[in-house]
């Protein structure tokens, strides 16, 4: 990462290294008064099987840039982009017939003179909202999930409280995945796990067996009990390290925009759920569902053209409004080619769309509904790179391809896909991805390569990555993430009409490292 000379932004090696550990003193202080070993503590009374198990791990992460921005008068590349660390607790209790599960997490950062300088833009352009105080963005302290299990009966199984639900494919883009939106203000989409970036929600879970037919019925009921800040994705509109380009230092919630959760098409308190059958017949897999929910990526609804109700924002306000899917999935193993194959259709009901291309502020025009249908194949293989590669066993390759159609689609629509650019949204967009990963030294070292193209608009990414397995508690991940915009808007006040929202990533590019401590 070193830069020649002295130019601002250079990272000597020295100075990488002490960074990344005082990233892992900011995630892990007082980590390890939590008991560094794995512990089952057997609860009091003769001859039950009661427990309290409590685990969980210290993480810290360290990301460069490795671009500079349009947005900035600094020269960023080679600028750290991300120091920050966590420490999540996992606590499994049993009481008689009941299994108690509870994860709390901590995040903090420390915040880097990258994301200051954005800070002083903020604050000199667009001040009073979250990003005059960017820390706060990204430390939280927090009750992520907290359920009972328990049995009703040999069929019924019920889970209660704060978890997660997922139905459907869950690989970058999430296409079916819409019980639960997802944080990406912090990393983006690009961590590895997804449930450490989805929102938990208070939800009723049961599900029914039925082994006469070789199947089960899942029903889940969401209350309206959450906190509006759980409902939908949350992506950086505050001016940050992943705000979209060409908008990193402006707020957009400094009353530019606001959120309202409480609108009529999706208030935060509307009960929402659904039910998904699951089953086997013969070698196929399959799976029908029914869900009623928020569509998790917000819409504006613009002060230009109200939606039911006007807004405060002075440009609108963000809304989750309510969808209804329909999706069926199969999985099969192919024996021609030695592969299980995937594949996902979901029809989604009166999804609401921005509209607007060519106006002064692309999208502010009235919104419209149009139902979608969403289709997903995957192929999963296991690549004999033993000879070849080196590798101590076979490894495992994936190939996604995901399409979104708008049903009825008519370009006098005008449908844009993202406020503030002008590129008009497709009848079919299509993104084709893969990965692998190889292994080597018992599998504890394992070289990784994610790729992606829209096939609509050539935009693409790149992930290499590398992992290791130190003992039973160490895992270390360095990873580079690199982003292959066709087109980009590079300043506020471009007028332009082709850039689609992968290439918000653009001169996004950074190298990652990350540890963490299992215990």
């Amino acid at each position: 990462m070193a830069r020649n000379g002295n130019k601002r932004g250079a990272v000597p090696v020295p100075k990488m290294v002490a960074t990344i550990g005082l990233g892992f003193l900011v995630g892990s202080s007082n980590a390890f008064s939590a008991g560094a070993d794995d512990s089952t503590v057997q609860l009091s009374g003769a001859g039950n099987d009661n427990y309290f198990k409590l685990g969980g791990y210290v993480r810290t992460w360290a990301s460069w840039n490795l671009k500079d921005h349009p947005e900035t008068p600094q020269d960023d590349k080679g600028s750290l982009q991300m120091l920050r660390g966590s420490l999540s607790l996992n606590a499994d209790a049993k009481t008689g017939p009941l299994l108690w599960k509870a994860i709390v997490r901590s995040d903090q950062e420390k915040l880097t003179n990258y994301e200051k300088h954005l800070q002083d833009q903020v604050r000199a352009g667009t001040p009073g909202g979250p990003g005059s105080d960017m820390i706060e963005e990204y430390r939280r302290t927090e009750l992520r999930e907290f359920y009972v299990d328990a049995d009703v009966g040999e069929r019924v199984h019920l889970r209660l409280g704060k978890q997660q639900v997922v139905w459907g494919e869950t690989d970058f883009f999430h296409p079916t995945d819409l019980i639960q939106g997802y944080d990406f203000r912090w990393r983006s989409f690009l961590e590895p796990e997804s449930d450490e970036l989805r929102k938990p929600l208070i939800i009723a879970n049961a599900t029914i067996d039925f082994p006469e037919a070789d199947g089960s019925m899942q029903l889940i009921l969401r209350p309206g009990l959450d906190r509006k800040k759980d409902i939908g994705n949350n992506y950086q509109l505050s001016g940050g390290r992943w705000m979209a380009q060409p908008f990193k230092g402006v707020d957009f919630l400094s009353g530019i925009t606001t959120y309202d959760r409480e609108h009529p098409a999706g208030d935060y308190q509307d009960v929402t759920g659904g039910l998904r059958w699951t089953g086997i017949a013969g070698s196929y897999s399959y799976a029908v569902s029914a869900l009623n929910t928020f569509y998790p990526d917000a819409v504006l609804n613009p002060a230009a053209n109200p939606y039911r109700k006007a807004p405060e924002g002075a440009l609108g306000d963000w809304i989750y409004p309510r969808v209804t899917v329909i999706d069926a999935s199969v999985s099969t193993e192919i024996p021609a080619i030695d592969a299980v194959v995937n594949a996902e259709v979901a029809y989604q009901r009166d999804r609401v769309f921005n509209t607007g291309s060519r106006l002064s502020t692309p999208g502010i025009g009235p919104v419209i509904k149009k139902d979608v249908i969403t289709t997903t194949v995957r192929v999963d293989k296991q690549l004999k790179t033993m000879d070849l590669l080196g590798t101590n066993q076979a490894s495992f390759f994936s190939v996604q391809l995901f399409d979104t159609y708008i049903k009825d689609f008519d370009s006098s629509d005008d449908i844009v896909l993202q406020i503030g650019y002008g590129a008009p949204a497709k009848k079919h967009d299509t993104i084709l991805t893969a990965f692998i990963t190889l292994n080597y030294m018992n599998s504890r070292l394992n070289p990784g390569l994610a790729v992606g193209q829209n096939l609509s608009t050539g935009d693409a990414f790149a992930i290499p990555s590398i992992s290791y397995s130190y003992g039973d508690n160490w895992r270390f991940l360095a990873e580079l993430d690199m982003f292959f915009p066709k087109n980009q808007k590079r300043s506020a006040a471009q007028v332009e009409r082709s850039t689609y929202p992968l290439a918000d990533l653009a001169n996004n590019n950074q190298f990652m490292l990350r540890a963490t401590y299992q215990f």
